[in-house]
This record gives C-alpha cells, structure tokens and sequence, in this order.
C-alpha cells in the first residue's frame, strides 16, 4: 500500500493529493471489514434493518464514497478559488 502511494508521488504529473485520496481510499478499505463487523453485531440499536454482510461491501463502499464526494467538494473549491483569484487580478489590470 505504502509503495504504491510513492509510486503514484514519483510520478509525474500526480498530484500529493492523488496519492493522499488514493491511500484514504486504501485505509478505508481496509478498516471497512473490522468497522462492518462491529455494525452488524449491533444494528439492531441503530437500524431497522441488517445492511452489513460478512464481507464488508455495504460499509466499504459507503466510507469511499464519502471520500470520493469529499474529495471532489476539495476539488471543485480550489478551482473556484483559483478562478476568482483570476478575476480579480484581470479586473485590477
């Protein structure tokens, strides 16, 4: 897992935040199957239903796409913030 983030950061034109999202995405994934295994022993407290099967595919995918949207949501910020900058530097020109 480790070598394959400085694979993606050695790289180039990947970003640090390619190799940040990549590696989140890795952790989750890997934390999803202990996580599942807590949920299912007690969902009947939160849930009227059981959503965690025995491999942890409903919780891994609901952690990576939090993470996707959360990336994203950084994604689409900064190119806001890049664009007004923009602005306002032509408008001061």
């Amino acid at each position: 897992m480790i070598c394959f983030c400085l694979l993606l950061f050695f790289l180039e034109g990947v970003s640090t935040s390619t190799c940040s999202s990549s590696y989140s995405h890795w952790v989750g994934v890997y934390f999803a199957e202990s996580l599942n295994r807590l949920l299912r022993k007690n969902w009947k407290s939160f849930s009227t239903q059981n959503y965690f099967d025995p491999h942890g595919v409903f919780v891994s995918v609901l952690i990576n796409t939090l993470f996707s949207l959360c990336y994203l949501i950084v994604k689409w910020k900064r190119a806001e913030l890049r664009h007004r900058a923009r602005l306002a530097r032509s408008k001061q020109e």
